[in-house]
């Protein structure tokens, strides 16, 4: 088995459903992108677009190397670490008894998963001084789902340009009887223990947040799981 391969994968999608792409890319030992590969989508969501980046990557790589996936879509990562178990055990269903969003995908990912070593991070998207290895993903797959076209560098493509320098705006000032936006997500603490939407349960006391489907996890509020 060879040494460590670190990557990081990206999605974008310009309107979630919009124009949407896909991107990855492999570094070396100092963390130097030397291989890296980006494509449109068409029309989908950031969802879509997120697990397709990562199944390009393992589909990608060599399956006997221990490999290390930075990420930035929470979804993603728990759609084939947390929740993939569950919904393998309810034969392909929700806790709430749906079919599983995105399956050809998650099914496609668990089969490149099997039988190898493969180390998930959580890497913040769009950080100052973030990691760089995931801003170059995020780049290649935002530029993908712009210009819906193919890029890499197996192309000879030149590398992803720099996102846009967004001018910081001063915080607008909220008068104190101001209402929250209709629709906006807010967080409380749970009065009794209950079962998220993603199948694990959660404690009285523990912050939960409105789904589609109910109370569960805040960071599930906005995954169909």
């Amino acid at each position: 088995m060879g040494e460590r391969v670190v990557a990081a994968c990206d999605g974008a999608s310009k309107g979630n459903p919009g124009p949407a792409g896909w991107a990855w890319v492999v570094a070396d030992e100092s963390e130097t992108p030397t291989r890296w590969e980006a494509g449109p989508l068409g029309r989908a969501t950031n969802n879509v677009a997120e697990l397709t980046a990562l199944e390009r990557l393992l589909a990608a790589t060599d399956p006997g190397v221990p490999l290390e996936i930075r990420m930035d879509s929470q979804y993603a990562m728990k759609a084939v670490t947390t929740w993939l178990p569950g919904w393998k055990r309810n034969g392909w269903k929700t806790s709430a008894g749906k079919p599983v969003a995105n399956q050809d995908l998650v099914v496609r990912i668990d089969e490149l998963l099997d039988g190898r070593s493969v180390e998930f991070r959580y890497v913040p998207a769009h950080q100052v001084d973030g990691d760089p290895l995931n801003d170059f993903a995020d780049r290649a797959a935002s530029q993908a789902a712009t210009v819906q076209e193919p890029a890499g560098s197996g192309l000879g493509s030149p590398e992803p340009p720099p996102a846009p320098d967004v001018p910081p705006t001063a915080p607008r000032r909220r008068s104190a009887t101001a209402k929250p936006r209709s629709g906006a997500a807010r967080t409380i603490k749970a009065r009794f223990p209950g079962r998220c939407v993603c199948g694990r349960p959660y404690a009285a006391g523990d912050p939960i947040a409105k789904n589609a489907q109910g109370w569960g996890h805040p960071e599930c509020r906005t995954v169909d799981a």
